[in-house]
Parts: structure tokens; C-alpha cells; sequence
């Protein structure tokens, strides 16, 4: 049998690179969020009975861990809203825009 037969058994199809993308946005979501929660609640809420929690000015943190776990939230919160959209707006853009690209420079030829 010919190799190159066997490198189309094993190729992955459309649908499986873009439910590929979709999860790995999604576990960055997800991670993010669930990071986010839990140094916002250590760092940003002084109370649980007020209104406005998790985006409160951090207090009372005088310790090295204590930015270390400001900037690990603050990373949080841009890995909850950044990952997604890399995996699920940019990447797929700009493999359609490439495809458009060889698409065109093969039709000139």
C-alpha cells in the first residue's frame, strides 16, 4: 500500500481542527475564570455581603505573595477573556485569510 494513502486515513478534517480550537478556548475560559474567582475572592472581597465583589481595590496585602496573587488574578482575568478569542476569532481568520491568499496567488498562476 502506498504511504501517501495512509496520510489521508490520518489526516484530521475540518470539523475536528475547529472543535480542536474550540475546546482549547474553552479550557482557557474556563481555567481563567475559575482562577479569577478564586484570587478575587482571597484578594478582592472584603465582605460577602457586599454588592460589588471580585473587581474590588485589593487592601490590607503587604506581602510578596500577596502581589504575586494580585498579578496571578490580573493574569487570570486576561487569560479568561483572551484565550478565546485567539482560538476562536484569530486563529480561524487568519487560516482563512491564508487559504484565500494561496488561493488567489494559485489562480494568477
Amino acid at each position: 500500500m502506498d504511504a501517501g494513502w495512509e496520510s489521508l486515513k490520518t489526516a484530521p478534517t475540518n470539523h475536528e481542527i475547529m472543535a480542536d480550537e474550540f475546546i482549547k478556548g474553552f479550557a482557557l475560559f474556563a481555567i481563567g475564570a475559575l482562577a479569577w474567582f478564586t484570587f478575587g475572592g482571597w484578594y478582592r472581597t472584603p465582605s460577602y455581603y457586599n454588592i460589588v465583589q471580585l473587581v474590588n481595590p485589593a487592601e490590607g496585602v503587604n506581602t510578596a505573595y500577596g502581589q504575586i496573587g494580585l498579578l496571578a488574578g490580573d493574569v487570570a482575568f486576561w487569560l479568561m477573556l483572551v484565550g478565546p478569542i485567539v482560538f476562536w476569532v484569530l486563529i480561524p481568520a487568519s487560516r482563512e485569510l491564508r487559504k484565500s491568499l494561496n488561493d488567489d496567488a494559485e489562480a494568477a498562476n
